[in-house]
């Protein structure tokens, strides 16, 4: 009997990219014109996304950064 493997590779990718970022949570966003914000990277730690958030400000001080909590990975298991 055969299997629709492209149906199972399909949910275990959906599942793994769901749970990375429930591990990478903390987030740090550039803040752009008109209220939108593009993520630079992710963290599982606060203390790790503030240390390389001082490292960003250090290297481009002329752009806005922050350090925020991404609660919409939370919400999708819902």
């Amino acid at each position: 009997m055969t299997q629709n493997t492209q149906c199972n590779e399909h949910k275990t990718s959906t599942q793994t990219v769901t749970y990375k970022n429930r591990l990478n949570s903390w987030v740090i966003a550039r803040l752009l014109p008109d209220t939108q914000r593009q993520i630079i990277a992710r963290f599982r730690s606060r203390s790790d996304a503030d240390g390389h958030m001082q490292r960003l400000r250090q290297i481009s001080p002329e752009d806005n950064f922050v350090v925020m909590f991404d609660c919409q990975a939370d919400e999708s298991l819902n």
